[in-house]
């Protein structure tokens, strides 16, 4: 029952975060269009991240799917704390690192949302025939 509403809690968690920053990655707002042309991908990358991001919330709510929708969003999140460490800095256009720490609490979330669901990965990785 714990690990049930700690599950939850997570999933919710990763779903607010990416849908918040999803909405500014679809709305081509000023910061996100900043980010990813210093990343010099701007806008194919804004937008595939978005979808990318907007595939994971979907994933991660069903509970049938939340480890792929988890080991998605590590990815992602692996990818943004790696730009922010060697390219954008931990602060970026004045947020105080807000980006960077969401993007470390979201990580963090869907690592241990993998954990938790580390019964469903041998069947996951099994190939069929």
């Amino acid at each position: 029952m714990k690990t049930t509403i700690l599950s939850w809690i997570l999933r919710i968690a990763v779903a607010v975060i990416l849908s918040q920053t999803l909405y500014f990655k679809f709305t081509g707002a000023e910061e996100s269009i900043y980010i990813f042309s210093t990343l010099g991908v701007e806008p194919y990358g804004r937008i595939g991240t978005g979808i990318l991001e907007l595939i994971t919330v979907i994933l991660i709510l069903m509970p049938r799917t939340t480890l792929q929708g988890a080991l998605l969003g590590s990815g992602i999140m692996v990818g943004a704390i790696l730009s922010h460490l060697f390219v954008l800095g931990i602060e970026v256009e004045g947020d105080g690192g807000t980006l960077f720490a969401l993007a470390n609490i979201t990580l963090f979330s869907c690592l241990t949302l993998i954990f938790l669901n580390r019964d469903k990965l041998s069947n996951l990785l099994k190939l069929k025939r």
